[in-house]
């Protein structure tokens, strides 16, 4: 893995909890944004892995970084598989097309720094 991307990762981390930290104390808005989030992502019909694998492709398709940084992480916090992991980006890519290949990405510079960084995410 490439340092830029590990540096890039690293800071995509460190800004969102900075601004979390921030945000928690400052706007009422994003308290209850942090409690949807938190009634969204709990088991219910779908266990939250199968629901963080959903959003792992819908930030695909919305080319968001920082999403795929979260969402990468709950999903391997909760028990994800590489290959879990790499069928939901696939899913992604299917749903925006060749803007999603780009996307795909950086979305695989994720699941390399945590299986590399933080050993926390099987091979299966």
């Amino acid at each position: 893995m490439r340092k830029a991307d590990k540096i890039k990762i690293s800071e995509i981390q460190r800004l969102r909890k900075e601004s979390h930290s921030f945000y928690l104390k400052k706007s009422e808005v994003y308290r209850a944004f942090t409690k949807m989030e938190s009634q969204t992502y709990r088991d219910g019909a779908l266990k939250k892995m199968n629901k963080e694998l959903i959003a792992i492709g819908i930030s695909v398709a919305i080319n968001c970084e920082s999403c795929m940084e979260w969402h990468i992480s709950q999903a391997i916090n909760d028990g994800a598989k590489r290959n879990e992991i790499l069928e939901a980006v696939e899913v992604g890519i299917e749903m925006s097309g060749g803007p999603g290949t780009v996307s795909a990405r950086f979305a695989l510079q994720v699941i390399n720094f945590y299986q590399e960084e933080k050993s926390g995410i099987s091979k299966e």
